[in-house]
């Protein structure tokens, strides 16, 4: 394999990671000895070993010379001392004499410079291979740093012609088992699943994680200016208010309706209006400073969706694309709330990646950076 091959094989181990090692960013690391991988690991949870020292453990375990080797992890290593030592020291002790590092940590609030002090050590630093890969890998930990607001992943689900469900709303299935499998991973990693009142009305949903043992639910969080009656029988309401947030108007979370669904144990809290609808952001921080939220997800209909992309709230996007085509106009779009004029006011995304879930297309798209 390749500088690049190894790289991006440190960067699915890494993956693994992923919702365990918040807040801190999620690393890969592999170890070659020529052609030969003698030792790979990632940082597996908040507080526990870091790629780096993972890979040398089990690189020296095996009883190799780690002074032939080279290391390939996805993000510079550190050099400061926090919940555990600095990985610079880790390297130099081990003999590794060659680094290639995927991406620089982008921590400007702790004592950096790995790569300069490994340097001035006598290693030998190699930089920036397969980088974009490696940013997209820590674009959460970035978010956490320069924000305070949780990382937004915005899952929908569409036929080939762009649309979610039938005149008629009928909407299951849009995708296949295996789809919806991968959306329970996701819902496993984040901390909140966001939907909008068409969506809570009548869809009745769980936002629950099913089928993956979690020991932790996601809370619920339904976006409306229509709060419902206590009495309704719905899901969240009835079985689950404890994890149920609603986001509403001022004037509405002040009602009666909203003293008797927090006396069930749900939370009403009243956001500010942005345009014609509800400042989004402003919940978001609600939730990541009152609720210690790092990752949430909106899995709400093309209005919320749109809206949360308008005020450049969404940080990933995962776009599950069937294999059908209803062919009608009428049917529900995948987006809608916006009437552009001309091409150019599009909206425009970066493809992270393109994977197939068994007979559907998964789309991760970052927001497009313009120059």
């Amino acid at each position: 394999m390749n500088q690049s091959d190894l790289m991006l094989r440190a960067v699915s181990l890494a993956g693994q990671g992923k919702g365990k090692t918040r807040p801190n960013p999620c690393v890969g690391a592999v170890i070659v000895a020529g052609s030969e991988i003698v030792g790979q690991g990632f940082h597996r949870v908040y507080g526990g070993n870091h790629a780096e020292v993972e890979a040398i453990n089990m690189a020296l375990t095996q009883g190799y010379d780690l002074s032939s080797c080279t290391l390939f992890v996805t993000l510079e290593p550190c050099n400061h001392h926090g919940k555990t030592p600095p990985c610079t020291q880790a390297i130099l002790d081990s003999g590794l004499k060659h680094v290639v590092v995927g991406a620089r940590d982008p921590n400007r609030s702790v004592a950096g410079g790995g790569i300069e002090h490994l340097r001035s050590k006598g290693i030998k630093v190699t930089a920036g291979v397969e980088e974009q890969a490696c940013l997209d890998l820590i674009a959460d930990f970035m978010i956490w740093q320069t924000t305070s607001l949780p990382y937004l992943y915005l899952k929908m689900a569409s036929t080939l012609d762009g649309r979610i469900a039938t005149r008629f709303n009928h909407s299951r299935w849009v995708t296949c088992d295996a789809s919806r499998r991968k959306v329970h991973q996701l819902r496993n990693v984040v901390q909140a699943v966001i939907i909008g009142g068409n969506t809570f009305y009548q869809d009745n949903p769980q936002l629950t994680c099913r089928g993956l043992n979690a020991t932790v639910q996601p809370l619920a969080v339904v976006v409306t200016s229509r709060l419902p009656d206590p009495d309704c029988g719905l899901f969240l309401v009835k079985q689950t208010p404890g994890r149920t947030i609603f986001w509403t108007g001022h004037e509405t979370a002040s009602s009666v309706s909203a003293r008797k669904l927090k006396d069930l144990g749900c939370t009403v809290t009243g956001l500010d209006a942005c345009g014609s609808g509800l400042d989004l952001g402003q919940g978001l921080k609600i939730l990541r400073n009152g609720f210690n939220i790092h990752y949430a997800m909106c899995e709400g209909g093309g209005r919320i969706g749109m809206s949360l992309l308008q005020a450049g709230l969404v940080h990933e996007i995962w776009h599950f694309a069937a294999m059908k085509i209803l062919g009608d106009d009428q049917a529900l779009p995948v987006f809608q709330g916006r009437a552009p004029q001309v091409m150019d006011e599009a909206l425009e995304f970066r493809l992270g990646s393109v994977e197939t879930i068994g007979t559907d297309v998964l789309l991760k798209l970052f927001p497009h950076m313009k120059d």
